[in-house]
């Protein structure tokens, strides 16, 4: 070191040390981890676990928690594990939420690893390599079939509760845990109330950690929780999505969310459809202080089934940004008309959207029935099985399950007026149950 200092070498040398302890304190995970981001302790200093549950809000920290986590176990690093796992299952959702999220995102396996121990990510493969012979291999809950085989000694679940195959592919992944002393898998996920996560939860064989948003809110956006406590502070949706809870469904809505998970399919499963709708329930205002545009595209097809393909509703929006995204939604999927409910001022709905796109057909619908009524063929036809959705929409299904009897009728728990759910209905009674459902259908 004298030396470098008589060279005048000593001050980049300083700093290229500055900047590897640096990095080397930063991916130092124990260090700067909330006690609900670690795992519990093994056996004996712990319980006799298998499943480590960590529960969540959004932005609390659950990717970097499960990134961490993997990592500990392929290096064996405390207070993950005792010795090094040689074989990872990695599963997600689809294999590009594993890829973008557990993977390659901000709080991923590639960004937690400091460079000397890194995995090369093989995307052709779909496996991580580690240096010390350490392989994650990638799954996703599209195709459970796919668990059917390999062997690991630990999993990474991500998000289990969107799964569309959960209890499917949860019980592949469990025949395939059977290497070394005590296999053992993480699952980071919001929390919803389905069967399978609760059923988790409850098992005694699972440690849960809960974590809310406002945990990890010096690493989210300035305003971001303000915003969202704002908009759905003291609703069931933020009691799941930011406090991290488990949320069971209203016992009064029209419809489950079980039944609606059973509906779900994929776009590429939707047979020929011999018609299209694209349905608008256009909000009483505009701006900021407006409700949202509600916009569902559906289709029927020749077994009568009907297929709910896009939601697109706007929030806030003023009248030619909505009619514009409907005309856009129209030409997208080629619809054959498009649905609008013209209670809200009907000259003037029609007219934006002539204005937005002039060879768009219009079909106005009127409302002669409250929301309840015209709802209630619509929730039995997916009772029989007759609606299908094709991919996952969220808010919409949100506002299904949340739909029920009020002090002033029927609507949302959080008073909110059901925007999504009213597109929704107005475009499966058009395609399935005209003018039967309370609806007052004409043709332009």
């Amino acid at each position: 070191m004298r030396r470098a200092y008589e060279t005048g070498e000593a001050p980049r040398i300083l700093a290229e040390l500055d900047l590897r302890f640096t990095e080397y304190m930063d991916k130092d995970w124990p260090v700067w981890a909330r006690p609900d981001q670690l795992p519990p302790p093994l056996p004996p200093e712990g319980p006799d676990w298998s499943v480590w549950m960590v529960l969540g809000g959004r932005g609390a920290g659950k990717t970097r928690a499960g990134a961490e986590w993997v990592r500990g176990m392929a290096l064996g690093r405390s207070p993950h594990a005792a010795a090094p796992v040689g074989r990872i299952a990695l599963v997600g959702e689809t294999l590009a939420d594993v890829r973008e999220v557990m993977i390659e995102g901000v709080s991923g396996l590639l960004t937690v690893h400091r460079r000397d121990e890194r995995p090369a990510w093989q995307s052709s493969r779909r496996r991580l390599e580690w240096p010390n012979g350490a392989v994650a291999q990638v799954f996703s809950a599209e195709d459970p079939e796919s668990l059917r085989g390999p062997q690991f000694g630990a999993a990474w679940l991500d998000e289990l509760g969107k799964w569309r195959n959960g209890e499917e592919t949860f019980d592949q992944l469990q025949f395939g845990l059977r290497l070394g002393d005590r296999p053992r898998q993480t699952v980071t996920t919001t929390p919803r109330s389905t069967p399978l996560l609760k059923r988790l939860a409850a098992d005694r064989r699972t440690v849960t950690s809960r974590a809310r948003t406002w945990a990890n809110a010096r690493h989210l956006a300035p305003g971001f929780l303000d915003g969202v406590i704002a908009r759905y502070g003291g609703t069931r949706l933020a009691r799941q999505e930011i406090e991290g809870e488990f949320v069971d469904e209203r016992a009064d809505a029209l419809w489950r969310r079980e039944a609606i998970e059973k509906a779900r399919t994929t776009r590429a499963e939707v047979p020929d459809l011999v018609r299209i709708v694209v349905a608008v329930d256009p909000p009483a205002g505009s701006g900021r202080r407006s409700d949202a545009c509600g916009i569902v595209a559906a289709g029927i097809d020749a077994a009568r089934t009907v297929w709910v393909l896009a939601d697109a509703t706007v929030e806030h929006a003023r009248p030619h940004v909505w009619a514009a995204r409907a005309a856009a939604l129209w030409r997208e999927i080629e619809a054959d008309a498009l649905v609008i409910e013209t209670n809200q001022g009907g000259e003037m709905a029609e007219a934006v959207l002539r204005e937005a796109d002039p060879g768009v057909p219009i079909t106005p619908v009127r409302a002669t029935r409250g929301k309840a009524v015209r709802a209630e063929p619509v929730a039995l036809l997916y009772e029989q099985g007759r609606v299908r959705h094709a991919g996952r929409f969220e808010a919409l299904e949100n506002e299904m399950c949340d739909f029920g009897p009020t002090p002033d009728g029927w609507g949302l728990s959080n008073g909110r007026s059901p925007d999504r759910l009213d597109a929704l209905v107005w475009a499966v009674t058009a395609l399935a149950l005209g003018p039967r459902a309370g609806a007052r259908i004409r043709r332009l």
